[in-house]
């Protein structure tokens, strides 16, 4: 079952943190279809958080399809998320790993580290989005060239 654990410093909402880090579990494979969440009371508990707080976040997640609540027995995952899970990707979790531990040999820290890896995501991400409108383009120019042909 997952453990649910809040940073109160990121500025991120207390219920989108519930909901990101079901997608996290589910994309490592922490989670599988059929595996029941902590109820609402459970979290409360745990984390001293309004229930309102934890069930708006399980909504989410059941309006995204990835659970389903069942009356008197709990939250449960319906399905996994999109892509394929990092457990299958064991090759580029130990290269990740290594990687890690020789930026922690050079000296920086959970949140350099974590700066680190947000800005080359965001950095790619740029390319990519650089790259498909590129393909739009080229697309487009190539659509063009085809209605002046006929």
């Amino acid at each position: 079952m997952i453990e649910f654990n809040l940073d109160r410093g990121s500025g991120v909402s207390t219920y989108l943190q519930l909901v990101h880090q079901v997608k996290q579990a589910l994309r490592l494979g922490t989670l599988r279809p059929g595996d029941q969440l902590p109820t609402a009371r459970e979290v409360v508990e745990r984390l001293a958080i309004n229930p309102n707080t934890v069930l708006k976040a399980y909504r989410e997640l059941e309006r995204e399809g990835l659970v389903e609540g069942r009356p008197g027995m709990g939250t449960f995952v319906r399905e996994g998320v999109a892509s394929p899970t990092l457990a299958d990707h064991t090759r580029l979790r130990r290269s990740l790993e290594a990687w890690v531990r020789e930026a922690r040999a050079a000296g920086l820290d959970q949140e350099d580290l974590r700066a680190l890896f947000a800005a080359v995501l965001a950095g790619t991400a740029k390319e990519d989005t650089a790259e498909e409108d590129t393909a739009e383009e080229d697309t487009a120019e190539e659509d063009a060239a085809k209605e002046d042909v006929a």
